[in-house]
């Protein structure tokens, strides 16, 4: 099992859903960097569950900071954050041990781990393993911030509900900053209802969330195997029920043609733009200084309580499975900290490697 990515930064993931506790490691940052405990609480703080659209299972997320800081600063060592799991439920799991969740992890992790693996809460396949993620994205968002480089997230869709896209980038990333619940328009009731209507049908919701970066300077990036888009995919990938992933008008090329798909250059204020931005800001793998736009199908939440059909594991027999247990009957709100975390951490990552990491340091 291999939990680790980056180049210059490695992040390191650790932990189960019903273990002790779970963390996140962060090796390579530069001594020096300020280390805000306030950030961290108020990123951790938007992932939380916070209404009934959310998991019925609270967890406090206390942290710990255990190695890589002293005085508030960065030492250069390996930055360790530990979170306690304390709201666990295990009996919940334990009647259906042999019985593999349809679109889980389940069944493939059986068969690759030998049956040693930990299934209870989907073990360390959880979304639970996030809070790691997310308490080490809220220092690489500071250290964008320091550089007047924004990311934010937005759900776009939440089944048949839209949001709109991205216009004013930095004063709507900014407004999205302060809310708990991402949309642009005032979608949040909408959307809301379409979650509790599934919740109440014993189902499960999806959607889209859309993912902007400004302030990224020309020419990061690699051409070919380390470009933008493949690092940033590699990363968001990672991420549970993240199944689909489009750059800049991604899918809508197919029916454009080069003559409006082009995006032509032109001067404002002395600076080279481009008038559109149908590549999302990158070209041949290197960002071109206009905002990096991404989109991101996120899969409805496979724990449903809906009778489903499943294959005992022990007797190789067909069995009924009916999923018990806390579950989100849609995780839209609570993956945009996540992904806006894995973009500030892959991010900083480039960063790192193009300029070394005391590039990094506020100065």
């Amino acid at each position: 099992m291999r939990n680790s990515i980056g180049n210059s930064l490695i992040l390191t993931i650790f932990g189960e859903s019903h273990g002790e506790m779970i963390g996140a490691t962060l090796d390579g940052l530069p001594a020096g960097i300020k280390v805000e405990c306030e950030n961290i609480k108020k990123m951790l703080t938007k992932r939380r569950p916070q209404a009934l659209i959310d998991t019925s299972r609270h967890e406090e997320d206390d942290f710990n900071i255990v190695s890589g800081v002293y005085n508030g600063y960065t030492n250069g060592n390996p930055l360790t954050i530990l979170i306690k799991n304390q709201d666990v439920k295990s009996r919940d799991y334990e009647k259906n041990a042999n019985l593999p969740r349809p679109s889980h992890a389940d069944y493939p992790a059986h068969i690759k781990y030998h049956g040693y693996e930990d299934f209870r809460g989907g073990g360390h396949f959880s979304g639970r393993i996030t809070a790691g993620i997310v308490a080490i994205g809220a220092i690489c968002l500071n250290i964008l911030q320091n550089k007047n480089i924004l990311v934010a997230s937005h759900i776009l869709q939440c089944g048949n509900i839209c949001d709109q896209p991205f216009k004013d980038f930095d004063d709507e990333i900014k407004m999205l900053d302060k809310k708990v619940f991402p949309t642009i328009l005032d979608a949040e009731e909408q959307m809301t209802n379409a979650i509790l209507k599934a919740k109440e049908e014993k189902d499960s919701i999806g959607g889209i969330i859309e993912t902007a970066v400004t302030g990224l300077e020309v020419g990061l990036g690699e051409p070919w195997f380390d470009s933008v888009e493949s690092v940033l995919a590699k990363a968001l990938f990672a991420i549970g029920g993240v199944k689909g992933l489009e750059f800049g008008s991604g899918f809508n090329f197919a029916t454009m043609k080069g003559s409006t798909a082009n995006d032509q250059f032109s001067l404002k204020d002395d600076k080279i733009i481009t008038t559109t931005n149908h590549n999302g800001g990158i070209n041949g793998g290197l960002t071109n200084g206009m905002p990096v736009v991404m989109r991101l199908a996120i899969k409805p939440t496979p724990s449903i309580g809906q009778i489903q059909d499943s294959v005992n594991l022990a007797t190789h027999k067909m069995e009924k499975l009916t999923i018990t247990g806390r579950h989100d009957p849609a995780i839209i709100r609570r993956i945009c900290p996540v992904i806006n975390s894995m973009v500030a951490i892959t991010l900083c990552d480039i960063l790192a490697s193009a300029h070394g990491s005391d590039y990094l340091l506020d100065k």
